[in-house]
């Protein structure tokens, strides 16, 4: 009841003093009684505060919207540092009392943390001087978190929260306020180096700016003047490198008490008390206004800034829906970013192909045009042979009409004989006439011989030739072709056997008229007139022969070109039909081609398709698996504080003289009972998932390599899922940032169980102790395996990600 009066008095005469603040300027009386209201209202608010903290549980529970006004109006300086560790509880953490050992380890960001200490509020005397006590204290801090938080390590806005929480606490203390403010205040994530909670705060608060500020929305899209500029670091350092220390402090009070919503009011109530001037302003000049015109708006005091802010319009259920935007945002950009990929690849794939192709299509070029230059060699030569065939026919119907004239000839003559048979004489002239005539028709034989051998070895270089030809699809054509020739030289060859009969008869002739006409050649000549017709009869007949050799000669040579140009035009027909081949089969790579090609985008989109399910599902077991393990860390802690309550009230037990066996079977029933949620939570696999995306990157980030940080199964966990693009929450009871059994064999969570229910309740102490003694034993063991699990999982994980990436 006195904790409410004061409550209600201390927002009386607050109200008394801003009244009185507006009329001071009316008389003297009224400003001396606002300085007495203050002095009473000092006195009255470290009276109040007092109370407060002195019985702060059943206040923050009954009075938590008194308190929040309070914070509002200003924590007084000598209570702020309690207040601060009683809004975030951070008064009793177990992590303080690693604070020391930590300290005594090495960190890979020290090297960092010392280049960025100078650059900590440089005119502040407490951190101004090299090495001094400010600057080493900042330094420890800093290092210790690095350590208990490998995965954000440190980062250089960080610095200035732990220097204000120096500036008010010791460093143990601020060290656990720092360590609850990462862990509840999303300050963790604001700091991780993918920053996705940086870019969903810059994503919330240009919504808010486009709402309320549309005018200025605009202005700042045409000048190019990004959020990230300017806002970035008031998220990052709770305007503590924006304004002066006193009002970057009332803004951190009541950032312990409301968290986050208060950046989002304060940044748009500075927007709005100067939009007008940035209005004017170009992109440079809207840069210097944030650097040195708004740091110092407000020196008189912040209270005005401060009610601005709680004017401005701050709707939690549309920032949760702004979330949820940006993270479908983010999720569209990542699925672009690897289809982008995916189409990267396949056309260079596709480039790689087509420049094949166009090997092949130049190769097929060649050849095609080599088959044209050999076409129109062969249509050259094709055009002289029938020329030269053409000239031959000509001479052959000349021969041919040779032929016939003598025919007549040789009828008239025939007539002739007939109606001089009675005559038998012959003059001495004729029969030498004959004798030439002989000799003539016996050379004329022999050339026809000579020719004929030539045609006989013609005809075997063409059987070579044609031989020697690799076409094996027209073998039957150049048979027939074979036949056909064989046939006219058959022909050529009975002609000549013809023509050898004639010269027989002809001698057979000759023969029986020289027997008939030897003993008559040195008589007198007698009827001169049918000798003559006798002498030229046998002229005649002799050219006969002679003309039917030549006629015989004439038609083996036309056979010749005949068959020459069968085959050159079968040779030229051959040609064609390989060139029309090559060009079906141009048609049939180029159709094939294109059907490969779409075989191998649909192949492609398949794999990409079961790629990203099980990528899916494997990310979806990881979080399962991550999930359960955090839950059995959980109940494994629970059972450790349980194990050492059992210890306190047994030694409690032996110093009261009392009997505490009940106590502890009942302590034991608990770890059994504990020991069963365990196993039902490895046997679960129902659990939420938590995507993450990446965020605005602002400031530089240290991270060390996989195998110095890996020293928790939480960073090995929150690593390994990371890498694959997901993350999840811890949820802790304690709000430690390690977890120290998070890999429990369910063979050894057996044998703990059966140890403890087997065991009676005579035990004695020393039973106990060695009890104890095995638990860490294997504690350390397990500790072990879990150093080589990280060792093992850091070498196997990139191939992993190259596989997935396949």
């Amino acid at each position: 009841m006195n904790l409410s009066r004061l409550l209600e008095t201390d927002s009386k005469s607050l109200r008394s003093v801003n009244g009185s603040r507006r009329n001071s300027g009316s008389s003297l009386v009224s400003s001396s009684s606002a300085s007495s209201n203050l002095s009473h209202l000092e006195e009255d608010s470290w009276i109040l505060w007092g109370r407060i903290v002195n019985e702060w549980e059943d206040v923050r529970k009954k009075k938590e919207k008194q308190v929040k006004e309070l914070v509002r109006k200003g924590i007084p300086h000598h209570f702020r540092a309690i207040v601060w560790q009683l809004l975030c509880s951070a008064q009793s953490m177990p992590i303080k009392d690693q604070y020391s050992e930590l300290l005594k380890m090495t960190s890979p960001c020290e090297k960092l943390i010392r280049r960025d200490i100078a650059r900590t509020y440089p005119e502040h005397d407490f951190f101004k001087e090299k090495d001094s006590l400010g600057q080493e204290v900042l330094f420890n801090v800093m290092k210790a978190y690095s350590l208990v938080d490998r995965e954000v390590g440190y980062c250089q806005g960080s610095a200035f929260i732990v220097g204000l929480l120096l500036m008010q606490m010791p460093e143990e203390e601020a060290f656990c306020v720092f360590v609850k403010l990462m862990q509840d205040y999303r300050l963790r994530e604001l700091f991780k180096p993918s920053m996705a909670e940086l870019g969903l705060c810059m994503y919330q608060f240009e919504c808010m700016i486009q709402e309320h500020l549309p005018e200025l929305y605009v202005h700042f899209q045409s000048q190019s003047f990004h959020t990230s500029m300017y806002a970035s670091s008031w998220f990052l350092t709770i305007f503590l490198t924006t304004f002066p220390l006193p009002i970057a402090t009332r803004i951190f009070d009541i950032f312990m008490s409301e968290g986050l919503e208060i950046v989002f009011r304060v940044g748009l109530a500075v927007l709005q008390m100067n939009q007008a001037e940035l209005l004017q302003l170009d992109m440079e000049g809207m840069l210097q206004h944030f650097q040195k015109v708004i740091p110092h708006q407000f020196d008189s005091g912040p209270d005005k800034l401060i009610q601005a802010s709680y004017q401005v319009k701050y709707n939690a259920k549309k920032m949760k829906k702004l979330e949820k935007e940006y993270t479908t945002i983010k999720t569209k950009e990542m699925e672009e970013q690897v289809e982008i990929k995916r189409l990267r690849t396949e056309n260079r794939l596709l480039k790689q192909r087509i420049e094949t192709l166009e090997k092949e299509s130049a190769s097929l070029a060649d050849r095609l045009i080599q088959g044209q230059v050999t076409r129109a060699q062969e249509a050259e030569e094709n055009y002289l042979i029938k020329r030269e065939l053409a000239t031959i026919k000509q001479q052959s119907d000349e021969a041919i009409t040779k032929l016939e004239q003598a025919e007549n000839t040789i009828r008239e003559l025939q007539q002739q004989q007939q109606w001089h048979k009675c005559s038998s004489r012959y003059s001495e002239d004729f029969v030498l006439q004959l004798e030439k005539e002989l000799v003539q028709a016996r050379l004329s034989e022999a050339e026809s011989h000579c020719a004929l051998k030539e045609m006989q070895d013609k005809v075997l270089e063409m059987e070579k030739r044609n031989s020697a030809l690799p076409d094996e699809e027209n073998v039957a054509r150049l048979q027939e072709e074979l036949i056909a020739v064989k046939l006219r030289e058959a022909e050529a060859l009975m002609g000549l056997k013809e023509l050898r009969q004639q010269v027989k008869d002809l001698e057979e002739h000759w023969q029986r008229h020289l027997a008939r006409t030897t003993g008559r050649w040195k008589d007198p000549p007698r009827k001169n007139t049918v000798n003559e017709l006798q002498d030229e009869l046998m002229t005649v007949r002799l050219r006969e022969a002679e003309t039917q050799a030549e006629l015989k000669e004439t038609k083996q040579r036309m056979m010749e070109m005949e068959t020459q140009n069968q085959i050159n035009s079968n040779h030229l027909r051959r040609a064609e039909q390989e060139v029309t081949n090559l060009q079906g089969k141009v048609q049939y790579l180029s159709a094939q081609n294109k059907g490969l090609l779409a075989q191998l985008n649909e192949a492609k989109r398949r794999q990409a398709e079961i790629e990203c399910k099980s990528k899916e599902e494997v990310m979806a077991v990881r979080l399962r698996e991550a999930d359960r393990i955090a839950a059995v860390a959980e109940l494994q802690q629970h059972i450790a504080e349980l194990e050492i309550q059992k210890e306190e009230g047994k030694i409690q037990g032996q110093l009261n003289k009392s009997d505490s066996n009940q106590y502890i079977r009942e302590l034991k029933d608990q770890i059994a009972e504990l020991h069963h949620e365990i196993k039902c939570l490895k046997g679960q696999r129902d659990f939420s998932d938590q995507p993450t995306f990446d965020g605005i990157h602002i400031v530089n980030h240290f991270t060390g390599d996989d195998e110095s940080f890996h020293s928790s199964d939480e960073d090995f966990i929150t690593n390994s899922i990371q890498e694959s693009g997901v993350s999840f929450h811890l949820h802790r009871r304690t709000g430690q940032m390690a977890l120290d059994h998070t890999v429990v064999d369910s063979s050894d969570s057996d044998t703990e169980e059966s140890g403890l229910q087997t065991g009676s309740s005579e035990r004695d102490s020393t039973t106990e102790e060695k009890n104890v003694q095995r638990m860490i034993e294997k504690s350390a063991w397990k500790k072990h395996v879990l150093g080589l699990w990280t060792v093992l999982s850091a070498q196997v994980q990139p191939n992993l990600s190259l596989k997935a990436g396949g």
